[in-house]
């Protein structure tokens, strides 16, 4: 809808001239409201609005309000585009799944530079991205371009802790990060302090944390469809992985659910075993994709949950599921609630006390944000949702906006603690081990 001139002669003068572009986003909607009201800064400054109508008097600007400009096309003209950087690293974790790409679809972000150690793969990042600035180094990429966002996308968790703190050490707003999220509770220590210190926002690339799906169950549990929350079991994959692998590669993600669900913990109990015998030192070797000091192809754990649940979570190598038991299940007095890890539907829901026999089957009821037993009508939610569109977006308004983004570098952190709680609590003989952990290190390599 196009504003006429004494509407937006009135916004101009008045509020225009004193805003950084982030605001004028709002300038529609709060004028409609109340065309005095005053905006509070963003935490994120973008170039001054006086700055991009430079050159343009008063009256033509005004003229080319009430003849060629929408105050939405135009708000959005003014908003500064974030600048992003790619960090990669060819053979040592690659660019992660979908992290580097994510960016040139969102229109308030350009990609500015990449950087890949490897220089073949520098070469074919940069086709693939579009983008002329090529780096090997990312601390020199840093200071050459002083990105507001950085994409940390290798696998490997061994490099997440030292790009993540020099991207925000020189001034990123943001960092998207690939999970795991850091390879001890230490590292997760040092990032949260910069993230503090510097003012910056971390998000965690478990991209079912962003799922539309679990405000639907939020509500379904709520309402008592559910009865009383009995459990929650989780798995991991269970392929060749399977045990402190999986834990920390799949499990992750279900872990960050498990909080989510269940608050956060209190203690882990577990036990690691490699091929049916307890993990002892001579087992502990370093994990693949820098994972740090790792042992076991079988693992279980159980953690007190602050909401007054107790979760489990269980991975066995080889364990002939099919990746099908990938998630977890919120077990109630009413049935249980089936969360499948990247698939969809993400839920299903089998009605009934889960633990009386009936002669009927119970039927597996596809539940998705439209209801039980209903198709989406639009796919693009999940689309965004799988190729990372959905956690991007959120960090850039967490940016603009001055809050956390919804998987922050806290979430981050406590499935960190929950993953090195395994660890410990195994080196003390399966004691129950209070969360947060005393052992801020991995205590594998203390057996």
């Amino acid at each position: 809808m196009s504003i006429n001139e004494k509407h937006f002669q009135t916004l101009f003068e008045t509020q225009i001239t004193d805003t950084e572009v982030a605001g004028v986003q709002n300038l529609q909607q709060r004028h409609q409201a109340t065309p005095s009201a005053s905006f509070p800064p963003t935490a994120f400054t973008p170039e001054p609005v006086r700055r991009r109508v430079a050159g343009m008097n008063r009256r033509t600007f005004l003229a080319a309000s009430t003849t060629t400009l929408s105050f939405p096309s135009f708000a959005k003209s003014l908003v500064k585009k974030l600048r992003v950087a790619v960090i990669g690293h060819t053979g040592r974790g690659n660019f992660g799944h979908g992290l580097d790409t994510v960016w040139m679809g969102l229109p308030e972000t350009d990609i500015v530079a990449v950087v890949d150690a490897n220089a073949a793969g520098l070469a074919n990042a940069q086709k693939k991205l579009k983008v002329k600035d090529g780096f090997a180094d990312y601390r020199k990429m840093l200071a050459a371009t002083k990105p507001d966002i950085v994409a940390v996308c290798p696998r490997h968790a061994d490099q997440h802790h030292d790009i993540a703190l020099a991207a925000i050490e020189a001034g990123a707003a943001g960092v998207y990060i690939e999970k795991p999220f850091v390879r001890t509770p230490a590292e997760a220590d040092s990032l949260i302090a910069a993230c503090k210190k510097h003012g910056a926002k971390i998000a965690v690339a478990h991209r079912n944390r962003y799922h539309p799906m679990l405000k639907v169950i939020d509500k379904f549990i709520a309402d008592g469809k559910l009865g009383k929350l009995l459990e929650i079991r989780g798995r991991g994959k269970g392929d060749r992985r399977g045990g402190a692998e999986d834990l920390w590669v799949l499990g992750s993600h279900v872990l960050n659910l498990i909080h989510y669900f269940g608050g956060a913990p209190r203690n882990c109990s577990a036990r690691l075993f490699q091929n049916g015998k307890p993990v002892t030192a001579a087992d502990v070797k370093p994990g693949n994709e820098g994972l740090g000091p790792l042992a076991g192809n079988e693992l279980h754990a159980r953690y007190e949950m602050s909401r007054g649940v107790v979760a489990y979570f269980d991975s066995i190598a080889n364990d002939g599921t099919k990746n099908f038991g990938f998630g977890l299940h919120l077990i109630g007095s009413k049935g249980i609630l089936a969360l499948r890890n990247d698939r969809h539907p993400l839920a299903h829901w089998l009605p009934g006390n889960p633990f009386a026999p009936t002669l009927e089957p119970r039927p597996w009821i596809p539940f998705t944000a439209a209801g039980l037993n209903q198709k989406l009508p639009n796919m693009q939610t999940i689309d965004d949702l799988v190729h990372h569109v959905t956690a991007a977006r959120d960090l850039v308004s967490a940016i603009r906006d001055n809050r956390e983004p919804l998987c922050n570098v806290h979430e981050g952190a406590m499935t960190v603690e929950m993953i090195c709680g395994v660890f410990e609590s195994h080196r003390q003989g399966g004691r129950a081990v209070a969360i947060p952990l005393k052992e801020r290190g991995n205590a594998l390599a203390k057996l």
